[in-house]
């Protein structure tokens, strides 16, 4: 019975793999292959968002692969297949977006955050610090007394 289950379940996982797309490219050269996996790997998906079209197999993913293979072969550059990209799907296609004044802040958010994380830590600490300094400077004779006595006490226990 778990031979049947473990069969069951191996041929139900099989069943996604062999749905998967394979895209088949005739390229004039090893270079242009090359560029086209650079620019599927730089390239975002945008219906998966997390994914380059090189590895996606959303339909959306494969006419983007599609139109890369058709710009390359009219002997468009690099920069031209992604300008037209962005131009089309906006800034999101790109995992290294251009560093802009639309995109200063996700390039630099990050940083700034973490520097105001930590000025906030060193004032809380300052603040800490300070008022426990000043208030044992402010005993009275009698609490100093008191404090010498007990400090005296314990070592005699030692």
């Amino acid at each position: 019975m778990k031979r049947w289950l473990a069969a069951a379940v191996l041929g139900l996982s099989l069943c996604g793999v062999a749905k998967a797309a394979i895209d088949t490219y005739q390229f004039a050269d090893e270079a242009e292959r090359e560029r086209y996996r650079e620019l599927t790997k730089e390239l975002r998906c945008p219906k998966c968002q997390n994914q380059d079209i090189a590895d996606s197999n959303a339909p959306i993913a494969a006419d983007l692969r599609r139109e890369i293979f058709r710009m390359l072969g009219e002997g468009k550059s690099n920069q031209q297949i992604v300008d037209f990209m962005v131009d089309r799907y906006g800034d999101f296609v790109r995992y290294k977006p251009a560093l802009t004044a639309r995109t200063w802040l996700l390039w630099f958010g990050p940083a700034l955050l973490l520097a105001g994380g930590f000025g906030v830590l060193v004032v809380i600490v300052r603040k800490r610090r300070v008022p426990a300094a000043a208030g044992s400077a402010d005993l009275s004779p009698e609490e100093r007394e008191r404090l010498a006595k007990l400090l005296d006490k314990e070592q005699t226990h030692d």
